[in-house]
């Protein structure tokens, strides 16, 4: 980073991004594929330690699921 930046928020956007110019700039347009099918969770460092991947992750909350649907069955 420059020293002598100008460090001073501007929120213009400068000329060079333009993006109304862009042919086929569609804002989004992959987006439905992941709308279903997938989420980002973050894991704290403690519990990234016990399930290594997302399989593993996967897996467990799957287990879970069950124990309480279970639970719930027999609640009633």
């Amino acid at each position: 980073m420059k020293q002598n930046q100008d460090t001073e928020e501007n929120d213009d956007m400068r000329e060079e991004y333009d993006f109304s110019r862009m042919k086929d700039g569609i804002r989004g347009k992959d987006a439905s594929v992941f709308e279903n099918t997938a989420i980002t969770v973050l894991l704290d460092s403690d519990v990234a330690k016990v399930f290594p991947n997302s399989q593993a992750v996967n897996e467990a909350l799957r287990t879970l699921a069950r124990v309480l649907s279970n639970a719930e069955i027999n609640a009633q």
